[in-house]
């Protein structure tokens, strides 16, 4: 039930999908609304027999026609295709009405375990609900990047029955280890991590299963279909999304919308939709909820040699290359297949403006207890991504009229664990049943918060409650007070820390700091950001309006850049900001879009908030395989 955004798809009869009317000039666009609930099987959307794949060499810009885009062949299809209206999100052209139940934004584990869920038990009570899940990357997987150390708590519940199904979940953890590191030596600490039980994974490998298995209980997954911009009734209700345009040039901005009775909003870390209706509804404000915080993590997969390779083998460390200020550490995890995920997390509430993440983990990979094991290896793939680190205190109201925003949009990763997967799914999981009852037995989506407030997450995250914000204090005084919550009170202190500052009021001004020297890149264990972007297989088309955008133009050059010396030149781990000589000898800032890997970092650590993440065509961003 993969729909391409690119090639014809085909019905279960195998007629092909053809677009007549479509050209990547005139870019009519489809409204996927809900509706009442389908009268019968027969006002279904045909079910396509082929599945998309990836396109990382996309055809031309004439076959960017949304698959979504049906001629008039499918009687069935045509019930559910509802009205052709122009204009409908501001831009021009006709579009396509297609009729959901619910729609899911994001086909990464909450939003699938969502979908799965909600048509178990459209399968269990005889209901017959369309359930369609929009996913901007260009397969379902390729944006999906986590360390991984799984815990299937939430999949034995979702699917018990997965060890038996072909789960890409192979690798126990057979060891697992927490150092602490200085330039040239380690200690071993006692691990907090409680591993046992546990699966060295690849996330995006396990999206991709999952969504094998939505296929298998009716839900209609399109890939390659960045949701922008939501859509309201005359009652402030969400009723739908609008897309962004496969195929359409610089100066056009025409977009397709989707619309639907029930909205659950599965972005993932910062999602754009789900950061816009936390401010719009107050979400946070509505349970006193403190600010988010943030993290970058960065990541390589190695093929080592087979004398090294130690399947299961779970690392972490704390301490360098990070200062005793600077809240981070990290990961190195022994995969299959002679494969390693090595990474570094930083919160990115650092106070350098010198300070470079991408730099950070080029050096942390020299360290004596760390080179060796790469070294005669060869990296598969890079990437970076921004990750939750509020915990129980940054919780919002997960719940808007018309849906809900579940995973880590809304912020569910377990800090002390270094987990959100689980959690995410479970989320994912409380919602689908929400939806359910709200659309076949009446109920309403708050019920998706109270069951959230009566859950296993609930009860985690609050014990986990105060790991993070210790660490405001430095990391001695942060280990010592994580040390006594877990061993001694074992999260039932009766006090809640707060966060400090938010992230990008945390970063000091250059004239505090020196600026920080680092190495030339070896090439053997450490590279430049050029060769690691060739490794993400980032693609976004040129000719498409940029996705990041400045909301002051004048702000790099006369602030961030004699105030913080410019620090998006280097929290951006793929290099897409980069001050250049402009005609008058001076510097301005100059955006390189398309080395975007869609991370975040910039939206969350600019110190004025100036930059403004939004989605970039369909299908564009990193290809991850076995991130």
């Amino acid at each position: 039930m993969y729909r391409s955004a690119l090639s014809g798809v085909t019905s279960k009869s195998r007629r092909p999908l053809r677009c007549p009317f479509f050209s990547p000039f005139r870019a009519e666009t489809p409204i996927i609304s809900s509706v009442s609930p389908s009268p019968g099987l027969e006002s279904r959307l045909p079910i396509p027999s082929n599945r998309f794949s990836s396109f990382r060499d996309p055809p031309s810009r004439a076959s960017f026609a949304p698959s979504i885009c049906f001629p008039d062949w499918s009687p069935g299809l045509r019930r559910r295709v509802v009205s052709r209206t122009r204009g409908l999100c501001g831009g021009s052209g006709d579009r396509e009405t297609l009729e959901y139940d619910v729609v899911i934004v994001g086909a990464g584990p909450a939003g699938l375990s969502a979908a799965i869920r909600l048509k178990q038990m459209c399968l269990k009570r005889n209901a017959d609900l369309s359930v369609c899940v929009l996913e901007k990357g260009p397969e379902v997987g390729a944006h999906i990047i986590s360390g991984n150390v799984f815990e299937p708590r939430a999949l034995d519940e979702l699917i018990p029955q997965w060890r038996h199904e072909g789960a890409p979940i192979e690798v126990p953890v057979s060891s697992d280890k927490f150092w602490l590191l200085t330039e040239n030596h380690s200690l071993q600490l006692p691990s907090p991590f409680d591993n046992k039980g546990n699966y060295v994974i690849s996330l995006s490998q396990l999206v991709r299963w999952m969504a094998t298995k939505a296929e298998e209980v009716g839900v209609e997954i399109y890939p390659g279909f960045a949701a922008s911009e939501i859509l309201y009734d005359e009652n402030d209700r969400v009723i739908g999304v609008a897309t962004n345009d496969m195929g359409v040039a610089k100066d056009g901005s025409k977009r397709e919308t989707f619309q639907r009775r029930v909205t659950l909003l599965a972005e993932g870390c910062r999602g754009s939709l789900s950061e816009k209706m936390i401010r719009a509804h107050k979400l946070r404000e509505k349970v006193q909820g403190q600010h988010q915080t943030y993290a970058l993590g960065i990541k390589e997969v190695w093929e080592i040699e087979e004398g090294k390779h130690k399947p299961g083998s779970v690392l972490h460390t704390i301490g360098w290359p990070l200062d005793m200020k600077t809240y981070g550490g990290s990961f190195l995890y022994h995969m299959s297949n002679r494969q390693i995920a090595i990474g570094l997390v930083i919160a990115l509430n650092y106070r350098n403006p010198y300070l470079n993440p991408y730099d950070e983990f080029q050096k942390f990979k020299h360290h004596p207890a760390i080179k060796p094991l790469l070294m005669g290896g060869t990296v598969l793939e890079y990437g970076a991504r921004t990750l939750n680190e509020g915990g129980f205190q940054s919780i919002p109201y997960s719940v808007f009229p018309g849906g809900a925003i579940i995973g880590c949009s809304a912020g569910f990763l377990d800090v002390p664990k270094i987990k959100g997967t689980h959690t995410a799914m479970k989320s994912g999981m409380l919602a689908g049943e929400a939806a359910f009852r709200t659309l076949v037995e009446g109920a309403t989506m708050e019920t998706y918060w109270d069951n959230l407030k009566k859950s296993w997450i609930w009860e985690d995250l609050k014990r986990a409650r105060n790991y993070r914000p210790a660490f405001k204090y430095g990391l001695i005084p942060g280990l010592t007070f994580s040390a006594l919550e877990r061993y001694v009170f074992r999260g039932r202190l009766p006090l809640t820390l707060k966060h400090g500052k938010p992230d990008h009021e945390a970063t000091d001004i250059a004239s505090l700091h020196a600026p920080i020297q680092y190495l030339k890149p070896d090439g053997q264990i450490s590279f430049d950001v050029p060769t690691s972007l060739y490794r993400s297989n980032t693609n976004h088309e040129h000719d498409q309006p940029a996705h990041l955008h400045l909301r002051d133009s004048t702000v790099p050059e006369l602030v961030n850049l004699p105030l913080y010396a410019g620090p998006e030149s280097r929290y951006c781990p793929a290099r897409v900001y980069e001050y250049t000589p402009d005609e008058n000898h001076g510097l301005k800032l100059h955006i390189n879009a398309q080395n975007c890997l869609h991370c975040k970092a910039c939206d969350i650590k600019d110190p004025k908030q100036n930059i403004e993440w939004t989605v970039p065509e369909g299908g564009g961003g990193p290809g991850y395989t076995i991130m």
